[in-house]
């Protein structure tokens, strides 16, 4: 699948990589990476897309959002919210976790999930992401996969990237507009 990558898109996932290994990010690339490496992007598709749509002044306001979901052990603000309803209260099992384990005991940053090779791997939300990102290039009829079809993945995979997205005002929708106009294709899921 990697062959039909562009340049922007392997960049993208060597940055997500060099997320994990050097931000302390926990051990295995997930969509969240994902994004922060489209975040630290300039001058591609994706990075256009996501200062036409205003993120580019934003961009530590996702990340602050993103680091608090971590917080949360990855659970969505909607999930948080279901729980709420049940009566089960995130933010208060998170705080007196971290009061008995410190802060982020949370976020699943254990040192024992590498491979032995001591390198990290993809999660399984990743390479759903990769995955879903060449059928997005699919539907657009675009021969490869570039960053913009990861950064569109993103925006269709429920979970936290893509609600973080969402209340920054990028979806689906918005991207496809940016990139391909006032059509665009029907959504690749």
């Amino acid at each position: 699948m990697f062959e039909r990558f562009t340049k922007d898109a392997r960049d993208v996932v060597k940055g997500a990589f060099e997320q994990v290994e050097g931000g302390g990010e926990g051990q295995c690339v997930e969509p969240e990476h994902l994004l922060l490496a489209l975040l630290d992007r300039e001058g591609s598709r994706g990075s256009f897309a996501l200062s036409a749509l205003g993120l580019g002044e934003r961009r530590e306001s996702v990340r602050q959002a993103l680091r608090e979901a971590r917080r949360r052990a990855g659970l969505s603000q909607a999930e948080a919210d279901a729980l709420a309803g049940l009566g089960i209260d995130v933010t208060e099992i998170v705080a007196r976790v971290e009061e008995v384990h410190g802060v982020g005991a949370m976020s699943g940053d254990r040192q024992d999930k590498r491979w032995w090779s001591g390198r990290p791997s993809f999660g399984r939300g990743a390479k759903d992401v990769l995955e879903r990102s060449l059928r997005v290039a699919l539907a657009q009829r675009d021969r490869r996969v570039g960053d913009e079809h990861i950064l569109l993945a993103l925006t269709v995979r429920p979970g936290v990237p893509a609600e973080v997205l969402a209340d920054h005002g990028v979806t689906y929708e918005s991207v496809v507009r940016v990139l391909y106009g006032g059509g665009g294709e029907a959504k690749a899921g």
